[in-house]
């Protein structure tokens, strides 16, 4: 049982890394919010290093590793594209501050849970904790891009049963209430984040996408003597693609 379990949350996290990859890509953003990002990256990172030192499970630590490496390639994602979501004042040095800071204190988090729990028990709590976080951002995320861009509900399924089978595994095979309890937590969310991504997927109420946005701001201002120019068409979020990408797909 336990071998399956780990089995199912392994493959569908790393389905995913995958798919955010892909989609950040895609999209050109980020799929994954910027601080639950961080914290998975410190999380993977850590333990994936610890594993060559400890007397952790050969098939973990790969996964770990496997993981850590997919991370890179999402931050890389979100430090490509991740300054255009933001306001004209935030420039691009203040941007690499802002992301080394919150980088950084992911990874101290992430020691610290270890030195206060243990590598084990600090691992768990600390996971379980970050997915609850991830869990909320996915819909803060939906939110304030108004649509699903940089979304899938690929990513949206696979972590919900990624997580659910990890909760199962620590919360109640090896009993642990407080991983049952995140993990019963992680669900509320994910299935809402779910709903969500089913009900509206091209976003709700008529509010302009983020795309949109963006090619406002490239839009230049109007002369004197003219009105506002036409808003650009806004975009359809379909899975065949989109402005800027090449073809369309946790």
């Amino acid at each position: 049982m336990e071998q399956i379990l780990a089995l199912v949350g392994g493959l569908a996290w790393t389905v995913v890394y995958v798919q955010a990859i892909r989609v950040g890509l895609r999209d050109r953003t980020y799929a994954i919010p910027v601080g639950a990002l961080a914290l998975n990256f410190a999380w993977e990172a850590t333990y994936s290093v610890q594993g060559f030192t400890g007397s952790a499970d050969t098939a973990q630590v790969v996964m770990n590793m496997v993981w850590a490496v997919a991370d890179v390639v999402i931050v890389y994602t979100y430090l490509r594209y991740g300054r255009a979501e933001l306001p004209d004042f935030v420039t691009r040095p203040l941007f690499a501050v802002w992301s080394g800071l919150v980088f950084a204190s992911a990874f101290v988090v992430q020691w610290l849970f270890i030195a206060e729990f243990g590598p084990q028990d600090g691992g768990h709590y600390s996971a379980f904790l970050q997915n609850l976080l991830m869990s909320a951002l996915f819909i803060a995320l939906y939110a304030s891009r108004r649509g699903p861009l940089g979304q899938s509900l690929v990513i949206a399924v696979a972590k919900w049963i990624g997580t659910l089978a990890a909760a199962f595994l620590f919360g109640v095979v090896e009993y642990s209430p407080l991983v049952l309890g995140l993990g019963i937590l992680c669900s509320v969310f994910d299935l809402a984040y779910i709903a969500l991504l089913v009900k509206n997927p091209a976003g709700g109420g008529g509010a302009p996408s983020l795309r949109w946005w963006k090619g406002q701001r490239s839009q230049p201002p109007p002369t004197e003597g003219q009105g506002p120019q036409a808003p650009a068409g806004r975009p359809q979020f379909c899975d065949q693609g989109g402005p800027g990408s090449g073809e369309r797909a946790h």
